[in-house]
């Protein structure tokens, strides 16, 4: 497994679970040419009671999903926006148009100028810490990879 993966593995999990992104997955990313801006498609379903787990503390009791998804948010987007990515969009799920139905809560796309900002962003202390927030958040997500034409 290539170091950076293995990094990514010990502080965010073995993306077993659908919280986070797997060994493979990781690869997959990291492997993209280093150059090459890239796109992230995240879909979201929105737990009811956010979910923390044996790292819950007396401020995580009893707040919403959607609280703990705007804890997230608070942290994550300005964490973007300092390694020079941007959302394309952030809005309501409203339905599929085409193909089989989902039901989602949330849709968000991500636009990087290249891996390295990506690798950034997920290196940058601030959104690690964060990120127990959207994973607290979720009962299930999906994130897809789409790369600039060549």
């Amino acid at each position: 497994m290539n170091k950076q993966a293995q990094q990514f593995c010990e502080w965010y999990g073995d993306g077993h679970d659908g919280s986070c992104p797997t060994a493979k997955q990781w690869a997959r990313i990291l492997t993209c040419p280093p150059s090459q801006p890239i796109t992230l498609v995240n879909f979201f379903k929105l737990r009811e009671n956010a979910c923390y787990g044996s790292s819950k503390t007396d401020r995580d009791v009893n707040i919403s999903g959607n609280d703990a998804f705007n804890r997230y948010a608070s942290v994550s987007i300005p964490a973007m926006e300092n390694i020079g990515g941007k959302f394309l969009h952030i809005g309501p799920f409203v339905g599929t148009f085409l193909g089989d139905e989902e039901e989602w809560d949330v849709t968000a796309i991500g636009a990087y100028p290249n891996v390295k900002a990506l690798v950034a962003l997920y290196t940058d202390r601030a959104y690690r810490e964060a990120f127990v927030h959207r994973t607290a958040a979720c009962a299930r997500q999906k994130v897809l990879i789409c790369a600039a034409a060549e």
